[in-house]
């Protein structure tokens, strides 16, 4: 099986509605329920949502020293938000996957296959 990435990437400075109480139910009770179905297909590898860029810390070696700075290493408008790593007998599956996360979220997802997970 081949390992996909479902990345989700939020763009700084872009206005969404925020959901209703609702809304925010509904859609952790759909990623439970997708998490759910990865895990029962062997699909789900780990997932994990992170915190805002700004919380981000870059190490970097100079001169034969660690060096640690504050905030985001590439200077972008989009960011990574969160991710879900998972195997997948080809792209059509995992995009079958990425369609239930984008359904959820209502934003959209990212896939790429990692290299030298191949089937």
């Amino acid at each position: 099986m081949t390992h996909y990435l479902l990345s989700v990437h939020s763009v700084e400075g872009e206005v969404r509605e925020p959901m209703t109480d609702e809304e925010m139910q509904q859609s952790h009770q759909q990623l439970g329920i997708l998490e759910q179905d990865m895990k029962s297909a062997g699909a789900w590898v780990v997932s994990g949502r992170l915190h805002q860029p700004s919380t981000a810390t870059v190490v970097r070696m100079s001169d034969g020293e660690v060096l640690t700075t504050d905030g985001p290493f590439v200077e972008s408008k989009e960011h990574l938000g969160g991710f879900y790593v998972i195997q997948a007998d080809d792209l059509d599956a995992a995009l079958v996957w990425a369609s239930r996360v984008t359904d959820a979220i209502k934003a959209p997802i990212e896939v790429r296959p990692f290299a030298g997970f191949e089937a």
